[in-house]
């Protein structure tokens, strides 16, 4: 039986029938079509009569192990995601599983949330695999899921190529939501390391004293709570890539240990007495101007000039006026399949609204507009009526530089709170700053008010 666009089948493979029993009742629970083996090679018996979307697979099993099994899924399926899970977890396992192909590994024992957020990062993960070589007819795609006709975002794509034929590192610039991680993976697969891992690290996301861990490992000891050793993300990014996004967020000592991965390809794990060498081309990205930040000795010069090898500027959407349409196509294809129903048309004068706006959120702000949309109409045909209020009323800047800077940031928050329907974390996102960040902000404005 083929299963529904909705469905999402996954197949558990574990020797240990309590481990499948548990696995099976939360995914079950949770809405997911489960298939259950016991071993490699009744998994592959599944996987030849059965499309699945995700398989979770023991490491270690009698016989061929689950290694193998990845081996095997990511030479014969490329349309299903990969997820590890071991009681005998080892950075060299870690790393070789993810190597291998796997989106994730987990260690065991984990709580049912460490599960399912596991499960529904490898779902996004093949989600946007599947968008970017299932696009609608009428969206032009240069190409690794990068949408645009444009001239600007032509001439990105010209310096991307010649960024992905060298391993120096990349330093992508560009205001937020202008796609920054969606270019570095254009780089990372366009590149002779596409078939090696890419990892993308939050830099602005992790806490401060959790940072230097995360990125480079700790071993046994090392600290309270490390019962064992644990891959940092540049082991786990061997043979591959690691994207550093919002780089400016790291502090200068986490700078200097940085420059050292630079200058001498090796890592030092938190707790370990030598380093080890690692193979990573290294793409880092900023929506701040970092010269600028040098001036002010919040980011290191050597850094900076070790970063700046070769640059890749996004330019906002409102610079890409062109790509609106095809954009707004894009989006509404990926929405309508999600909540299947037929995508929608879009009348002139609702085309004529988009085109107008300026867009300080980008193509994000774009996204989760066309997903409102969607969501609040079931019309065949959106009408300038069916947009925001902040399009129907939108204007290009430039008659208002009077303003002080202030007042040009209290509107923008609240243009793009807007424009996601009062989400927060949404909000945050198109922003580019974390929740509590943006709390300050709304308390500020509200006292000012």
């Amino acid at each position: 039986m083929t299963p529904s666009k909705a469905e999402k089948v996954i197949l558990v493979v574990d020797d240990a029938p309590n481990i499948v029993e548990v696995l099976e009742r939360n995914l079950i629970a949770q809405n997911y079509k489960v298939f259950t083996a016991s071993a490699v090679d009744e998994a592959i018996e599944i996987l030849n009569g059965t499309h699945i979307d995700l398989v979770i697979t023991d490491y270690k099993m009698p016989g061929i192990s689950g290694l193998d099994l990845i081996k095997h899924v990511r030479e014969n399926l490329k349309d299903t995601e990969i997820m590890m899970i071991t009681g005998y977890a080892t950075v060299a396992g870690a790393v070789e599983a993810i190597k291998n192909g796997a989106e994730e590994y987990l260690a065991k024992p984990f709580t049912d949330e460490e599960l399912l957020s596991s499960v529904n990062r490898a779902f996004k993960k093949l989600k946007q695999r599947r968008v970017s070589h299932q696009l609608p007819p009428e969206t032009d795609k240069i190409g690794y899921g990068i949408i645009g006709a444009s001239e600007a975002i032509s001439k990105v794509y010209k310096i991307l190529i010649r960024a992905s034929s060298t391993p120096a590192t990349v330093l992508i610039t560009g205001e937020s939501g202008t796609g920054k991680e969606l270019v570095a993976r254009a780089i990372h697969y366009h590149s002779n390391r596409a078939s090696g891992p890419f990892v993308p690290v939050n830099c602005g996301g992790i806490p401060e004293g959790l940072l230097e861990s995360e990125l480079f490992g700790h071993v046994k000891g090392a600290f309270t709570g490390a019962t064992g050793s644990r891959a940092g993300f540049f082991q786990t990014a061997e043979g591959g890539s690691i994207f550093l996004d919002e780089i400016s967020e790291l502090s200068i000592s986490l700078q200097v240990k940085l420059l050292r991965v630079l200058q001498d390809k090796e890592v030092c794990m938190v707790g370990a007495n030598k380093p080890n060498k690692v193979n990573v081309k290294i793409i880092a990205a900023t929506n701040k101007e970092l010269d600028g930040l040098v001036k002010k000795g919040i980011v290191r010069e050597d850094l900076f000039f070790r970063l700046n090898v070769i640059t890749v500027s996004i330019p906002p959407l409102r610079e890409r006026e062109d790509d609106i349409l095809l954009l707004t196509n894009h989006f509404a294809a990926k929405f309508a399949e999600e909540l299947e129903k037929p995508a929608p048309k879009f009348s002139d004068k609702a085309l004529r609204a988009l085109k107008k706006y300026d867009w300080p959120g980008n193509v994000r702000e774009l996204e989760n507009i066309i997903q409102r949309i969607l969501v609040m109409t079931d019309d065949e045909l959106i009408d300038v009526a069916d947009l925001p209020s902040l399009l129907r009323f939108s204007s290009k800047p430039g008659n208002n530089l009077g303003r002080t800077l202030a007042e040009v940031e209290t509107d923008y928050i609240r243009r793009v709170l807007t424009s996601v329907g009062g989400n927060k974390t949404k909000a945050a996102e198109v922003l580019g700053i974390d929740r509590k960040t943006l709390r300050e902000k709304l308390k500020r404005l509200s006292n000012e008010n």
